[in-house]
């Protein structure tokens, strides 16, 4: 498989962490139609998140690929699997990277939405980025 390396800015966001027991809903990626090309063997789509070294032992940040028809009404999209940082030895996460192959029946936009369990710390001076990667 190919590595991919192309980053189109028009389809990257970067979002703010939650502070404790909140969620953050990331802005969405207009993909540009109900059944984009851009899906699958055409690109990946990656989340980064730098450490987090607010994030409470124990605590955690799950991260979630949702999707939508309308940009209103959004959901998991349920091929992909939940992603989840734990903080630990007082020193809260390490960066981590993840990328996804896009179903082809993914709806037309698509976003992350971070959850920070209760206690977990103020996590918003840190900003995850995700978007498509060609």
């Amino acid at each position: 498989m190919a590595t991919r390396t192309l980053v189109d800015l028009l389809l990257t966001k970067t979002v703010a962490l939650p502070a404790s027991a909140t969620t953050v809903n990331g802005t969405s990626i207009d993909l540009g139609d109900a059944s984009p090309e851009l899906c699958g063997e055409h690109s990946e789509f990656v989340l980064t998140v730098p450490a987090t070294p607010s994030l409470a032992n124990a605590a955690t940040l799950i991260y979630t690929v949702q999707d939508s028809a309308d940009n209103s009404s959004f959901a998991a999209v349920g091929t992909l699997a939940v992603f989840t940082s734990t903080g630990g030895g007082g020193t809260g996460a390490v960066a981590v990277s993840n990328a996804w192959r896009l179903p082809s029946n993914v709806r037309r936009y698509v976003r992350v939405s971070v959850i920070e369990s209760a206690a977990g710390g103020d996590n918003s001076a840190v900003s995850m980025v995700y978007g498509l990667q060609f």
